[in-house]
């Protein structure tokens, strides 16, 4: 038996945040700036790790990979919409619809996994300073990423695949802006037990296992701060951590809510905005809360630009 969708459907409409064609124009220049700062500004520090040699180190080479992947997983969402808006149709075809939910996984839980090694690898950075260069080692950090980009491309694989296996009947209509897997289980007609046990237990193991992950690493260093004898050190490290903990909360909370959340207890407007916390904020703040606030990021880019250091 081959998998198919028992109606033979062709295609599906995104109907997006706003039905108004007064408001489809600030919808557009909203999500187009907000696309527009995530890739200049995460090709931006691709670029000044790649070509400055002093940031070829376990904490940069994290952010450049995680810099890679926020400009693919945003990418997989946000030029159609902008493609809709732009042409006025809400249309995405079948297999296009299946083509984006397996990138949208694959990036999201890429970026899940990257997010938990960055955490880990400020912890034995503070917590372990002496022994720092020892375990994140060059070997350690590439099989980290390795292993990360292989499980993230074998478990995208499995919901995608199941989703193959469902019917749908009438209802089309997709109140939200991209294909996200949870819209389409709920659309169908046929059995979902299945396909919502695989990503319930998806998103705890997946995505709550790593969050639990980084709050221990981010409580392991506010313990480490207090030994830290430099009061303006303490505040340092401590504001650094901070800034790093909310963004990362905010991913992951947003993405835990909409994916844990049964389709009863939140509206589709609810649901698209804590999407859109997870999928264009977070990668939007990234470069400037991770790599913009930082000096050394500030010295490469100066002397990319010519600007003498201060």
């Amino acid at each position: 038996m081959e998998p198919r969708n028992g109606t033979q459907i062709s295609e599906f409409y995104l109907l997006g945040f706003s039905k108004g064609p007064e408001l489809q124009p600030l919808t557009f220049g909203l999500f187009l700036s907000m696309y527009l700062i995530t890739v200049f500004g995460n090709l931006l520090i691709i670029l000044v790790v790649g070509s400055d040699s002093r940031l070829h180190t376990p904490m940069y080479f994290f952010l450049a990979n995680l810099s890679f992947v926020d400009i693919c997983f945003t990418s997989t969402t946000i030029p159609k919409m902008l493609w809709n808006i732009q042409t006025q149709s809400k249309v995405i075809t079948y297999e296009d619809y299946i083509t984006q939910i397996y990138f949208f996984i694959l990036f999201a839980v890429m970026d899940v996994f990257l997010l938990s090694v960055m955490a880990y690898d400020r912890f034995v950075a503070i917590c372990h300073p002496l022994h720092y260069t020892i375990i994140m080692n060059p070997r350690l950090c590439g099989l980290l990423v390795l292993v990360s980009w292989i499980m993230s491309v074998l478990h995208s694989l499995l919901p995608t695949l199941m989703v193959l296996w469902l019917s749908f009947c009438t209802a089309w209509e997709i109140p939200h802006f991209f294909c996200e897997l949870n819209q389409m289980i709920q659309l169908a007609c046929s059995d979902t037990f299945l396909n919502n046990l695989v990503m319930y237990f998806a998103a705890v193991l997946l995505a709550g296992g790593p969050f639990a992950g980084v709050l221990y690493s981010y409580s392991k260093i506010v313990s480490c701060i207090h030994g830290i004898s430099s009061a303006q050190g303490k505040y340092k490290v401590f504001s650094t951590c901070v800034s790093h903990l909310l963004v990362v909360s905010l991913f992951f909370c947003t993405g835990l809510r909409v994916y844990l959340s049964s389709a009863a207890t939140q509206s589709s407007l609810s649901s698209a905005t804590a999407s859109v916390m997870y999928t264009v904020v977070t990668p939007m703040l990234n470069p400037f809360i991770y790599s913009l606030r930082n000096k050394d990021i500030k010295r490469a880019l100066k002397r990319i630009v010519g600007v003498p250091a201060m």
